[in-house]
């Protein structure tokens, strides 16, 4: 696993993050996981029995922000605390009839669409938007990333300005329900997940109806042509990907 993590890793993928603690203001930008995680490979932040965890990375913040819905928010929209607090931040743009599972996270100015359906360990960060009819569970949206129409993002991280075309999926689980493994380098590493949807790096671009089998990490600036089927690991930034 380490030796994975000098191949693929979170800096590699989300540059970004290492500046965000820099420039981030939580009065107006509102909070963002951590993802790099010391020698693990970025994947453990989808593994539940990891400190770093998204489930206990989002778990710590919400026991300590609580549950919260602004005012202006419509109230054509359902809201379910059962498993955990919902906490939508002021200046978050919400449709109307869209559906709230927590423990999920909400960020200022991020933009939640219509029939939005947002499950159980969802982060959505600042100016991040989850679109018509998409649904996300157990999956990170970094600033700026963008899934808007019909789209479907399980047990994933989507990465700062990355864009998904309407009808991407991530998809999350083999067929068989197996653990997934990817190739990296010459070599096949049993990521010891059995969900894990997609890692997409920033600034991505996925054509419309292109669908990521579950364990996909796709680098930085690479371009999915539409109708494509992605798998494994490409590792060469402002490729284009077609079938």
């Amino acid at each position: 696993m380490a030796e994975a993590n000098k191949v693929v890793n979170a800096i590699k993928l989300w540059p970004s993050v290492e500046k965000l603690n820099e420039y981030w203001d939580e009065r107006d930008c509102g909070y963002h996981p951590k993802l790099i995680l010391d020698n693990l490979p970025p994947w453990a932040i989808l593994d539940e029995s990891s400190k770093f965890s998204l489930k206990n990375q989002l778990d710590q913040l919400l026991s300590s922000i609580g549950s919260y819905i602004p005012e202006s928010i419509e109230s054509e929209i359902s809201i379910d605390e059962t498993n955990g607090a919902v906490h939508i931040s002021e200046g978050a743009i919400i449709g109307a009839f869209t559906r709230f599972e927590g423990p999920c996270y909400i960020g200022p100015e991020s933009v939640i669409r219509h029939g939005a359906y947002v499950r159980q360990y969802s982060w959505i960060c600042h100016q991040a938007l989850l679109g018509h009819a998409s649904e996300i569970k157990h999956s990170i949206l970094l600033p700026n990333a963008k899934a808007p129409h019909f789209n479907y993002v399980g047990d994933s991280v989507v990465g700062s300005f990355a864009n998904l075309g309407a009808g991407v999926i991530l998809s999350n689980l083999r067929h068989d329900g197996k653990e997934n493994k990817i190739r990296i380098d010459k070599t096949v590493v049993n990521t010891q997940l059995r969900k894990f949807g997609a890692l997409v790096g920033e600034r991505v671009q996925i054509g419309c109806n292109s669908v990521c089998n579950p364990g996909t990490i796709i680098s930085p600036n690479c371009m999915a042509w539409p109708n494509t089927t992605l798998s494994g690991y490409y590792d060469k930034g402002g490729s284009k990907i077609r079938n």
